[in-house]
């Protein structure tokens, strides 16, 4: 396969079709999935809800992976545990999926595996390590502001 390479945020996020998984049913424990897919909705992307272990996310359907969406989704957004990570980048592969976005929060934890990172080039995939979608756009809300200010100042603001 081609040799992967970086993502920028104009093109993931001009896609049309993106993927979040990691939405949860626990909003007060596990909201960062649930608000990007919310955020990405509101922007006029289609967006499909990523779960195993739901069946529907705000009344829209709830996929097990991205292999069941019909149509395939361009780019997702991976707001999940590390290892859970890894999976869903082999996931990729057999979905056609050609961007990866791994969530990662200033304080809640990150998606991001340097192991499902390197996977991602070694495939082709492009892939974003780091940062989060909500920092980007209009509507950006001050948190988000906030974060991509701090993460620019340190050199760590996905491009």
């Amino acid at each position: 396969m081609a040799e992967g390479h970086e993502t920028g945020v104009r093109d993931f996020l001009a896609q049309k079709r993106i993927a979040v998984a990691g939405v949860s049913r626990e909003q007060s424990r596990h909201p960062v999935g649930n608000m990007i897919f919310r955020r990405l909705k509101a922007a006029g992307h289609i967006v499909f809800a990523v779960n195993p272990q739901m069946e529907t996310f705000e009344d829209e359907r709830c996929y097990p992976n991205l292999q069941s969406i019909p149509g395939g989704a361009d780019g997702v957004v991976i707001a999940t545990r590390p290892e859970v990570t890894e999976q869903i980048v082999r996931d990729c592969v057999q979905a056609g999926v050609t961007r990866v976005w791994m969530h990662q929060s200033m304080s809640k934890g990150s998606s991001v595996s340097s192991a499902a990172v390197a996977f991602c080039r070694q495939n082709g995939i492009g892939v974003i390590p780091g940062g989060c979608p909500m920092m980007f756009g209009d509507g950006v809300d001050f948190g988000h502001a906030c974060m991509r200010w701090i993460m620019k100042l340190n050199g760590q603001l996905p491009r």
